[in-house]
């Protein structure tokens, strides 16, 4: 009989949850406690942690391991590893290796490519066309550390976050938290050493990095609103007040840059460098998203009103 396993699984959100549950239901192993972030006032209880309780489970929620007490409160579980799906806070040496087996932190890319907090936004805004996603051996350096598992899929021309995350990685993320236990129950896990060389670390996408500027080539342009849907959501103005831009697709045609060309029932189209930008839904200052059309009906916008000005 294949040997049970006593696990650790530290997360947060719905991936962590979904990871929790996973493992559950397998019910090969046994979950002997939940680590995730100290409770946020105002803030919802994290899923994760519903999920816990639910199940019976303890759950900590040490909002860093400095204190020797925590590091004794988690070596007293007696586990045999640690699964970190998801993780915010910083696990140091001590903590990660006090499971007889370490631990194992999940990444939402291709390491050594994207290192940091927003791993699934800059392939797209990059113009990959694959990404993926690894289990690694964590290590003090972010992101760093030799890769268990990784797992490659296409990034499509038009797939945006929710396309390559949602629809893509994630599912197959969480399916392979078994196959990561599978490979440490074999007792001799693969160590895949990271080529630092082709080593790249972006930092957290945000409004800062998701202005449109049209007087750039349509694919740069339209990747950075693919790369940023649904967050942080790349952004343009209009008479000095900001709108964001979600929905998008690529049409030829040339003209003036950042000039709107045509507003039909599908959308405004924008033109940039070699190209146009469909815009098809759009979330003005203070609302909600709506159709681009419909935006544009009430902001009075017509044929040749430029954007960004």
């Amino acid at each position: 009989m294949s040997e049970r396993m006593r696990l650790i699984v530290m997360g947060q959100q719905a991936f962590g949850k979904d990871v929790l549950a996973k493992l559950l239901d397998h019910g090969q192993d046994e979950v002997v406690a939940v680590y995730c972030e100290p409770d946020r006032e105002g803030k919802p209880v994290d899923p994760i942690k519903e999920l816990a309780i639910e199940k019976g489970l303890p759950v900590y929620q040490p909002a860093h391991f400095k204190d020797q007490a925590d590091i004794d409160q988690l070596a007293e579980l007696n586990a045999d590893l640690m699964l970190m799906a998801f993780v915010n806070v910083f696990v140091p040496e001590a903590a990660r290796d006090t499971p007889r087996m370490g631990s194992t932190c999940f990444h939402p890319s291709l390491l050594p490519l994207h290192r940091g907090p927003s791993a699934v936004n800059w392939p797209i805004i990059m113009g990959s066309t694959e990404s993926g996603f690894c289990w690694f051996y964590p290590s003090d350096g972010l992101d760093e550390g030799d890769v268990l598992m990784d797992w490659t899929c296409p990034i499509e021309p038009d797939d945006t976050v929710i396309d390559l995350y949602f629809k893509k990685i994630y599912p197959a993320a969480v399916d392979s938290a078994l196959e990561v236990v599978d490979l440490y129950r074999s007792g001799n896990p693969p160590h895949k050493e990271q080529d630092e060389a082709r080593a790249t670390y972006e930092r957290r996408c945000t409004k800062k990095h998701a202005r449109i500027d049209w007087n750039k080539p349509v694919k740069q342009v339209y990747d950075l609103i693919r790369g940023t849907n649904p967050s942080p959501g790349a952004w343009t103005t209009l008479n000095g007040e900001e709108v964001q831009i979600f929905d998008a697709a690529r049409l030829p045609g040339d003209g003036v840059s950042g000039k709107i060309i045509e507003i039909t029932d599908e959308g405004l189209s924008v033109q940039c460098i070699g190209g146009r930008v469909l815009v098809k839904r759009v979330r003005p200052a203070g609302g909600g998203k709506v159709s681009a059309t419909e935006w544009a009906a009430s902001a009075g916008l017509s044929a040749g009103d430029p954007l960004g000005s």
